[in-house]
């Protein structure tokens, strides 16, 4: 009775380990971390650098502590920290485009050049000249008809 249950758990598990430890999930999950590390850099870079340097500019001498980006409003409505959002997804979706279009499709063109022209692909099959069908080049009778063929180049019509 345990022994079914056992049997069930083991098949299971040893299913589960074949999903999960596959190149493509494990290569996923990377790609999810370094996504997320790159998107907190991209934040990181316009919350204390790109913004506080524009902040710099705007600011009045009187109305220092109110001065950051964060605070930054018309009638009421503050954009500051949105503007900041804004900013940090442009420069994310320009990152991603650039990357994922223009380089992976530049390497993709150069390995299509390196690669050289492709020939045509030799025929698979010909046609029986006596009934029509079409039947593998190396055939010497026919499947359809079961005509002997010639061993030389079949001619239409013939």
């Amino acid at each position: 009775m345990f022994r079914k249950a056992i049997d069930v758990i083991k098949n299971n598990l040893n299913e589960f380990k074949d999903f999960a430890f596959k190149g493509n999930l494990i290569q996923l999950a990377i790609g999810v971390v370094l996504g997320g590390a790159f998107g907190d850099l991209i934040k990181s870079f316009v919350n204390n650098i790109f913004m506080p340097s524009i902040s710099v500019f705007s600011a009045s001498a009187k109305d220092l502590e109110h001065a950051g980006f964060t605070h930054w409003k018309v009638r009421g409505i503050l954009f500051g920290q949105f503007l900041a959002d804004l900013i940090s997804f442009l420069i994310i979706a320009l990152a991603i485009f650039l990357l994922m279009v223009k380089v992976i499709g530049w390497v993709a063109a150069l390995t299509r050049k390196a690669q050289g022209p492709t020939l045509p692909a030799e025929p698979t099959d010909k046609e029986c000249p006596y009934c029509l069908m079409k039947i593998p080049i190396k055939a010497k009778k026919c499947g359809f008809c079961t005509t002997v063929l010639d061993l030389g180049p079949v001619v239409a019509g013939t």
